[in-house]
C-alpha cells in the first residue's frame, strides 16, 4: 500500500507543479482531465496509454474509476477484475469493482462476487470492507476513523471513511445519505491526494454543493 501512496503523491506533486503548455504525458492529462470532471477526455488519454504500452492496462485503476463515472460499468467491472490480478489486497478495488456491479445488476449481486480482501491494512478499509460485504456497518466504519493511527491523520481517516460511506449509500439508492456524506469527504474532510480529489469530482459531476 505504501507503493500506492507513493505513486500517487508522486503524480499530484507533478501535476501541481509542471506548467500547463509543458508535453504532458497520457497519464498526466488523463489525470489533469479527470479531475476537471472531464471524464471522457480522461479516458481518451487513458486509452492512448494502454494502445501503446498495453501491459500498463492491468495496472490501470484510475481508468476504473473514470469508466464508473462514465456510466460505462461493464468496462468498469473488467477494468477492475484486471486490477486484482496485479494488486491482491486493495480494499478500494473491491470496492470500485462492487459498485460497477451494483449498478450494472444489483447491490446484492455484487454481493455474491464481493472480492474477498485479508491484509488492507488502512484505516479504516478493514470496517469499509465489512460494510461493504454486508457484514459490518457505518457506524465501524466512523469509530475506526475516529481513532488515532501512528503515521496517518484522524483527517485523511474520516476523508477516506466519508468517501466510500457515500459510495455505499449512492449503491443503494440512498442519494439524500450518500450527498451528506461524500461533501464531508469532499469539504469538510477536505484532502487533497487522489483519492480526496475523488470526492471532490463525485460532487462536481453529481451538482452536489454545500449548504449556504
Amino acid at each position: 500500500m505504501k507503493t500506492r501512496r507513493t505513486f500517487l503523491a508522486g503524480l499530484m506533486t507533478v501535476l501541481s507543479v509542471r506548467p500547463l503548455q509543458a508535453v504532458e504525458s497520457p497519464m498526466e492529462a488523463g489525470t489533469r482531465a479527470f479531475m476537471a470532471g472531464k471524464i471522457e477526455e480522461a479516458l481518451r488519454h487513458w486509452d492512448q496509454q494502454i494502445a501503446a504500452d498495453p501491459a500498463v492496462g492491468p495496472h490501470h485503476w484510475q481508468r476504473g474509476l473514470a469508466l464508473y463515472y462514465a456510466g460505462k460499468y461493464q468496462d468498469g467491472r473488467t477494468q477492475f477484475e484486471e486490477h486484482q490480478k496485479v494488486n491482491l489486497q486493495d480494499v478500494e478495488n473491491a470496492a470500485w469493482h462492487f459498485l460497477c456491479v451494483a449498478r450494472l445488476e444489483s447491490p446484492e449481486a455484487a454481493r455474491k462476487v464481493f472480492i474477498p480482501i485479508t491484509a488492507d491494512r488502512r484505516v479504516p478499509m478493514k470496517e469499509i470492507h465489512a460494510l461493504f460485504a454486508g457484514r459490518g456497518t457505518a457506524a465501524e466504519v466512523l469509530a475506526a476513523a475516529g481513532k488515532e493511527t501512528p503515521g496517518d491523520s484522524l483527517r485523511n481517516q474520516n476523508c477516506y471513511a466519508q468517501l466510500y460511506l457515500g459510495l455505499h449509500h449512492e449503491a443503494h439508492g440512498r442519494t439524500a445519505e450518500a450527498k451528506a456524506c461524500l461533501l464531508k469527504a469532499a469539504h469538510d474532510y477536505r484532502m487533497e491526494h487522489y483519492m480526496g480529489r475523488v470526492a471532490q469530482v463525485h460532487c462536481q459531476l453529481r451538482g452536489w454543493k454545500p449548504e449556504a
